[in-house]
Formats: structure tokens, sequence, C-alpha cells
């Protein structure tokens, strides 16, 4: 099973079905939803929609059979984690393919596989991570804390990254003693089902991790109010974190980690490496086609340096291959589905009455081409909202004080970033900047490994990263042990 049969460029066989206890299953009314490439619109496969029912019984069996995989030792949970990590490496292209025709991902350049397995692997070996402290400070009482598993987590995940942001919450759950039940996008559903696949011959016991597919509304919305679930995590628009954090709560209020939406401003000053800085946030912002949620889409110039870096940025950000995502060649590939497709032309058409167009702006089958706005007001709806396109607002500022003012002022603190050579500067802005991760001389989609990721006010609640998330899938217990 761990490499795949390509006719004609495409894979034999695209899983469908729900997986469920360790084998695929149609879903409980036989329903489907269509999948269609973006830029062919082209159908790629009927995929089974999880009901309620269906989601029920991935949970039920979740539940039961935690307690064995949680009496686990971390190096016996570690060892499926590796074998997974192993077979995600030799599935590149299958992975590739299946994110190209569900999404528009370009092949070129398709990492996603690797980044997972690392995360696996990395997961996998700090399991024993996971404990808690002793303490005498009482007279009389040997104390100490136990860190336990939650029991059954769910996982929502987005569709522009499904891969990556799949393999940052299942791994840590399951090495931590958790079962997982996860709901892939409706959009990019292929990659995860995929993945169950290779869970299978990974060794995983039946049961420990469920992948359903389907909207929100139904499972997902399932899966957020159940009793059995305990912890949920979800990565998304703010509107449907927001839905979410409700449903939890008015459910058996459980633990709660939001990644959320961002609209990330850079900020480059003149004393700059304006040539380094204008590559970086154009790549920002046209990676992935701009459908990244800590995408740099406010850039704030200094006065002195805003024509040299306009020009600079204009290259860069327009030395683009658009084109059909199964081209090696292509780097630049269509929006998601016509939905998002819809939403950005939207911004596009609101950004003409509110600012100057200096690039692009045009749109025509599913494609954007890169877009930059200059002269926005601060308040106009591009400026304050998510876009989630390859769609920047080029800004001027005049000083330090005024271009932070503005950096700060949306909902979203997801990622910020500062060009400057002058290290105090860029300390009063990393201290500053509200933001869950701050870029000094290099921006998104640039993270660390092993640092927390997640976001400030409206971007998120909780953060994901090496030990974060490990924390974050185990409940604390004291005990308090009183000696004679």
């Amino acid at each position: 099973m761990a490499s795949t049969t390509f006719v004609d460029g495409k894979p034999t066989n695209i899983e469908t079905r729900l997986f469920i206890n360790g084998e695929f299953v149609e879903s409980s009314d036989k329903k489907t939803f269509s999948i269609y490439t973006p830029s062919t619109h082209e159908l790629v496969a009927e995929v089974y929609e999880a009901t309620v029912e269906d989601t029920n019984r991935a949970v039920a069996i979740a539940k039961e059979v935690q307690p064995a995989w949680a009496a686990l030792s971390p190096a016996q949970r570690a060892a499926p984690l590796k074998k997974l990590a192993a077979l995600l490496r030799q599935n590149k292209d299958e992975f590739a393919y299946l994110e190209a025709v569900s999404m528009g991902r370009p092949v070129g350049g398709y990492i996603d596989n690797i980044i997972a397995a690392n995360k696996f692997e990395s997961f996998a070996e700090a399991g024993y991570t996971g404990k808690g402290v002793s303490s005498l400070n009482t007279p009389g009482f040997v104390n100490m804390t136990l860190r336990q598993p939650f029991g059954v987590v769910a996982a929502i995940i987005p569709w522009n990254v499904p891969l990556v942001t799949l393999a940052g919450k299942v791994a840590p759950a399951l090495i931590t003693g958790n079962t997982v039940v996860l709901k892939s996008s409706e959009k990019a559903p292929l990659t995860s089902l995929k993945l169950a696949q290779l869970s299978i011959e990974a060794g995983f016991p039946p049961g420990v991790l469920n992948i359903i597919s389907g909207h929100g509304q139904i499972s997902g919305a399932t899966l957020s109010a159940h009793m059995d679930v305990r912890a949920i995590s979800f990565t998304g628009s703010t509107r449907a974190g927001s839905m979410i954090q409700t449903a939890a709560a008015q459910s058996n209020m459980k633990n709660v980690i939001l990644e959320l939406g961002g609209k990330s401003p850079a900020v480059i000053f003149e004393d700059a490496d304006l040539e380094s800085a204008a590559a970086k946030t154009a790549n920002s912002i046209q990676w992935n086609s701009g459908q990244v949620c800590m995408a740099n889409s406010r850039i704030y110039v200094q006065d002195t340096i805003a024509e040299k870096f306009l020009k600079l940025f204009n290259t860069a950000f327009s030395s683009i291959h658009q084109g059909d995502p199964l081209n090696p060649t292509t780097n630049h590939g269509p929006m998601a589905d016509k939905i998002q497709f819809e939403a950005v032309r939207r911004y596009i058409a609101l950004g003409k009455e509110s600012g100057t167009l200096a690039l692009g702006g045009g749109s025509k089958d599913g494609f954007v081409e890169p877009t930059i706005f200059t002269n926005v007001a601060q308040d106009a709806k591009i400026m304050q909202e998510e876009i989630f396109g390859p769609v920047v607002n080029i800004c001027i500022f005049h000083t330090e004080e005024e271009a932070l003012t503005k950096a700060n002022d949306t909902e979203y603190g997801l990622y910020a970033a500062v060009f400057t050579k002058d290290i105090n500067r860029a300390m009063r802005f990393a201290k500053g900047l509200e933001a869950g991760t701050v870029g000094v001389n290099c921006t998104s989609p640039v993270t660390g490994h092993d640092l927390s990721f997640g976001g400030w006010k409206s971007s998120g609640v909780g953060r994901e990263g090496l030990l974060e998330s490990i924390n974050a899938f185990l409940e604390h217990k004291s005990v308090l042990i009183q000696i004679e």
C-alpha cells in the first residue's frame, strides 16, 4: 500500500469513503458530495459525507478503544507514528496530485508530505515530555501533579494546507494517549483519506484514528457539541471558530484550541535590505495563491523608500507561472473553488472603490492575478477583513509610532513582520506588535519548528507547537499524599 500505481498521470484508486474503526465504510445514508478540480472544473471524485449517525459512531468507537491506547507507553504509541512518517515520505506524488486536483495547489515545490512526516516524527519523540511535577512544600505531604489524556479529541482542519494541519493536530493528540476523530474540509478531503489508508499499514489499532468527510454544519457541529468529545482543535475562519467555541461551551465545556484568520502586517523601514524584503513579502502573499491565514496582506513602507520598494515588489510579485497545478512549472494555481474565487473578486471590486489599483486585478476561470492596492484607508474593508487571495495593500508611513499603530489596527493578530537593520527598533516592534508570531527580517510562511504558533485577539485561542501541543492534549491533576 506504500506505493500507488499511476495511469495517465492519475492514481488508479482514490479513496472516498469514511474511515471508522480501521475500516473504510460508506456513509449511513449513502449520500456523497462532489469534488471538482478548480482549474478545469472536471469531476474528480464523489466523496461520502458523514451523517450525524456516522459521526456519533466514530466518537463512540474512539471512546471505546481509548483506555487501551492510553495504557501503552509513549514508545509503543510512537511506533505507528514513525511508520506513518516514513509512508508519508514515500507517497509524495499522490499527495501532491490529490491537493492539486481538489484545491488547486501546484505540485511544483510541494513538500507538505515532508512537513507532515517531520511533525509525526517529532511528536513521536516528544511523548515522554508529557509529565507532571512533584512538591515537598507542604509539611506532612508529598504532592504531585499528573498529566493524563482527555479521552476523545476532535480535530477539524482547513482546505488550504490540509495534510500539514492534520499532522499538527493528530500527532500530538495520539502520542499523549488520546484517540481522534478528524473531520476534513469538504473542499479538500482526499489527502486525509489517503493518510487514513497509510495509517492501516503503519499499524494503528482500529478506532484510534478515525477520519470523516463532510460539511461543518453536520459533522463539524456534531463534534463541537458532542458530550464524549473532551477537547477539540480547529483551524479555519474566525466565524466558524466562534461557532465551535459556543457549541463547546454550551455542551460539556470541552477544551478548545482555535487557530483562526489573519490580516498580517509587514513593516518595511528605510534601512532594511529592500530586495530581500520585497522578495520575502511578495512570496508570503503569493504562496498558495494567497490562500494562507498568515500571509502578509498589509505592507507598510516608510515614505523615504516607498517608490523603490514598490518597484521591487511589483517585479517579485508578478514573476509567476500561472496555469495547470499539475504542471511542475506552475507556481500560481487557481482559487480553491468557485466560492473562494467569487469572494476574492468581490474584495477586488471593493478595493477599486476604496484605493488605487497598482497591479493586477484580473480574474478568469478560477484564477486571480497577483493584485496590489495603494492609497487604501485604514478602515476600508480590504484593509480590515481577511481576503484569502493574492491581494495586498501597500501603504506609506512616516514615523515608527504611526507604523506600529496601523499594524495593530485590526481585530486579527496571527503573524506580523518588521524589516530593519536597527536591532533596537526590531526589538521594540517584536514587543509592540500584537501577534502570536513576529518575524524580524523574515515573514510568513516562516515559523519556528520548536516554538508555539497561534493568534492574539480574534486570531485564536491556545497554542500549537512541539511542547505546546503535548500540553494542550493533556489534563492536569493534583495528587495530595499525606504521610505519617
